[in-house]
């Protein structure tokens, strides 16, 4: 019998701001053998390697303008052609929309892939405010802290790379989160509506510790990861 190749899953974490998402796809990564692909990181990728979508995109942002979704779209299709996303990719940071959706599983469906799972991480905005606010990360490796919930076994050391220079966003303090909490409900909320008719939708309540949460994501990813 001839074995069929195995197609990548993808899954996609919603929550916001503060609410885990990047420590708990790291986590994810290293457990299952997952690459985190975040919008952020695909740009600058794709603008440094000079591709044909990196190079339309360094046009716009040069130009003060906002990446089109056809462009990003362009950046994840050629992002998820190499190598190392064959076990499977985690999209941290788009879809943002429901349209922003749409477009994403045209694309799967022209590879023959479609999204997985989707896991959302339910939590209390005010508590979403403190967290965001006392977040930093290791500026060698990018592992991520906080004053309160999680800090370096030693201190000024971080226990992933050893480094020992962090930093934070200019944006996480009180003010800005509760902009870009209200932004989350406005525009990426809507997504749980959407995924949820699909048949793909994951509540975990994110509200927990660290180590119960990323429990309660494995047992989930665990359903769809060959």
């Amino acid at each position: 019998m001839i074995a069929m190749p195995i197609t990548p899953a993808v899954l996609i974490l919603l929550g916001p701001p503060g609410a885990g998402k990047g420590t708990q796809a790291r986590m994810l990564e290293e457990t299952f053998g997952l690459v985190q692909l975040s919008t952020g990181d695909l740009l600058r990728s794709a603008v440094a390697a000079g591709t044909e979508a990196g190079n339309k995109a360094k046009s716009v942002m040069e130009a003060g303008g906002l990446v089109s979704d056809d462009i990003v779209l362009a950046i994840l299709k050629d992002r998820m052609t190499d190598p190392d996303t064959k076990r499977g990719v985690i999209l941290d940071g788009f879809p943002r929309t429901a349209g922003q959706a749409e477009a994403l599983d045209g694309l799967l469906a022209s590879t023959g892939q479609r999204v997985n799972s989707v896991i959302s991480m339910k939590v209390e905005d005010a508590s979403m405010v403190a967290r965001v606010a006392g977040r930093y990360t290791c500026a060698s490796c990018g592992e991520g802290y906080h004053d309160e919930f999680k800090q370096p076994a030693s201190a000024g050391v971080c226990d992933k790379c050893g480094g020992a220079e962090f930093k934070r966003r200019a944006d996480d303090n009180a003010e800005t989160a509760g902009a870009r909490l209200a932004a989350y409900h406005a525009q990426t909320a809507p997504l749980i509506t959407y995924y949820k008719g699909r048949g793909v939708l994951e509540q975990v309540d994110a509200m927990a510790d660290i180590a119960s949460v990323a429990g309660a994501m494995s047992a989930s990813v665990k359903r769809v990861v060959a």
